[in-house]
């Protein structure tokens, strides 16, 4: 049986948590439930599963742990829809989904179980033929529209050849003759169905070794350092220069 909480404040709101065991609530990272706000304690409280029912206890928190505004001092049980709070995050509590369902299943039994009543029942010897008639007419409407359109021509079968369309000409095996078939749609005039399209060369690019780009880097290196003591000595004759 697994129980959940709803988020209905703070930066959670949405958010469902699964309690299906006993669960620690605090700020602690070895908490099951971590609730990272300054007013949560590190132990704050603890949901407790005794005969599928979900219980609330405090753990002396310095904020306290509220059920429906109610700041609690013992274990609680709770139930759909109450709202629990610790400190000022309050989450909506939901029951398992299967005994909700379980609910609904037996409500929606109730309202459909039928009601019987005492009628009359009058022997088909007693009834008029006529409403004997009507009702084996109706019986038999009901059984043929209950039946699929493969079953309907199922039962029919094949028409003889004397309720077939006498402008309809069939051969020996019974299939029918001089039947028109439609001609495909003509190949407009300068295509060649035969030809194929030439195949379009796929550009692809060469893989960088990765000697190659140690090499380049090192490269870049080397002129980079040459430069720099090109410019010192330059400085050094310019200062000797102008001494």
């Amino acid at each position: 049986m697994t129980w959940k909480i709803q988020a209905i404040t703070g930066e959670l709101t949405g958010q469902e948590i699964s309690i299906d065991r006993d669960m620690l609530v605090g700020r602690h990272q070895s908490a099951d439930i971590v609730l990272q706000a300054g007013e949560i304690s590190r132990k704050h409280a603890a949901f407790l599963l005794k005969d599928q029912g979900l219980w609330l206890q405090d753990l002396n928190s310095s904020n306290g742990t509220f059920v429906n505004d109610l700041r609690i001092e013992h274990e609680t049980l709770l139930k759909q829809g109450d709202i629990v709070q610790f400190a000022s995050l309050k989450f909506s509590v939901l029951e398992p989904a299967k005994d909700i369902a379980r609910v609904v299943i037996e409500s929606a039994a109730v309202a459909l179980e039928p009601v019987v009543t005492e009628t009359e029942v009058v022997p088909a010897s007693e009834q008029p033929s006529e409403a004997v008639a009507v009702s084996e007419t109706a019986a038999a409407q009901a059984e043929q529209a209950s039946k699929t359109v493969a079953q309907q021509m199922n039962d029919q079968g094949m028409p003889e050849l004397k309720e077939r369309d006498s402008n309809v000409q069939v051969s020996r095996e019974g299939m029918p003759t001089n039947v028109g078939v439609p001609k495909p749609a003509p190949i407009p005039e300068g295509i060649d169905i035969k030809a194929q399209p030439e195949p379009q060369p796929v550009a692809i690019e060469k893989p960088v070794s990765r000697v190659e780009q140690v090499k380049e880097e090192q490269k870049n290196a080397s002129v980079g350092l040459i430069t720099i003591i090109a410019l010192i000595i330059l400085a050094i004759i310019a200062w000797l220069l102008f001494k």
